[in-house]
């Protein structure tokens, strides 16, 4: 069955459409769109109507690319940017009447457990003990822990992104030595009364992630981390981008990524693998198990 997973998160709306294939996922078309829902977001957190009637569109023109590949199931959810928005509910009701399909809000628990059932599922080789999925958004940050026989143990969730630090302390263009202290700075402070006990493996997902291994390959350690905001700083994002063939918008927001990134694998003492799948994985592979019920499952809340 080939099935289209829709992700609308804070930076971009993407969509997966794939179908199993001797036991792993075929990817059969991706697609992504930087509509910026976190940016657009006014004062009091509300989304604006135009912001939500362009979320839409996008998702129409997804579902129609995906239905004119053959598709034949969809889900579409909603993470921190519509989660966190006073009119969530409306947005999403406002994107469904466009695009034709439901578009579920969920929670961080659930959030979690699909980044964590797409992230080790295609990891592509056995691993024992426990593990850390860490998710670095536009709008949030998860670190999901588990096991691959037992699935989700925990999942922590922190109110901090890519997109947001980007939007609200980088003016220059690179990013000037001064507002990289100041992120650094900001992420120490949002992750200083964490503590995690340490899994025996950990592996990044999400759009940061995903960049970063066309930078310094698949494994982010301290000496590639540093190199890769020496990268992110030596020039402007369009150059960066045309290097390493990124989308300018990405790379503005990239240097925030790294640094939490960096946070967050010194929390857990391991260098962080670059996944392969992430929440849209986790999706695909949650309808073809026959999940239904996107309701906040019995895990341990952050």
């Amino acid at each position: 069955m080939l099935c289209a997973a829709i992700d609308i998160g804070s930076n971009t709306t993407r969509i997966l459409v794939a179908e199993p294939d001797e036991g792993k996922l075929k990817k059969v078309m991706e697609q992504r769109a930087y509509t910026r829902i976190g940016q657009a977001r006014m004062e009091d957190g509300t989304i604006p109507e135009e912001k939500i009637r362009e979320v839409a569109e996008v998702v129409e023109t997804q579902v129609r690319m995906a239905r004119e590949l053959g598709a034949e199931s969809f889900r579409a959810v909603a993470t921190a940017a519509l989660r966190d928005a006073p009119n969530g509910k409306e947005a999403a009701a406002g994107i469904e009447a466009v695009a034709g399909i439901p578009v579920h809000v969920v929670g961080e628990n659930e959030e979690g457990r699909l980044s964590f059932l797409g992230a080790t599922k295609s990891l592509g080789y056995k691993v024992d003990g426990r593990i850390a999925v860490v998710d670095v958004g536009g709008g949030s940050t998860e670190i999901i822990i588990g096991t691959i026989s037992g699935g989700v143990e925990q999942v922590r969730s922190w109110p901090v992104g890519s997109g947001q630090l980007a939007e609200e302390l980088i003016v220059s263009d690179p990013p000037s030595a001064s507002e990289i202290r100041r992120i650094r700075d900001k992420v120490d402070e949002v992750f200083s009364e964490v503590r995690i006990t340490r899994p025996e493996h950990a592996v990044a997902v999400g759009g940061s992630a995903t960049s970063l291994r066309k930078i310094v390959g698949a494994r982010l350690e301290y000496e590639t981390l540093e190199r890769s905001i020496r990268v992110l700083c030596g020039d402007d994002a369009i150059e960066v981008g045309r290097q390493f063939e990124l989308d300018p918008i990405r790379v503005r927001m990239l240097s925030t990524g790294v640094l939490i990134l960096e946070k967050v694998a010194e929390l857990l003492g391991q260098d962080l693998q670059i996944g392969k799948g992430g929440i849209r994985e986790g999706i695909v592979l949650d309808m073809l198990n026959g999940g239904i019920d996107l309701s906040e499952p019995a895990l341990t809340p952050g």
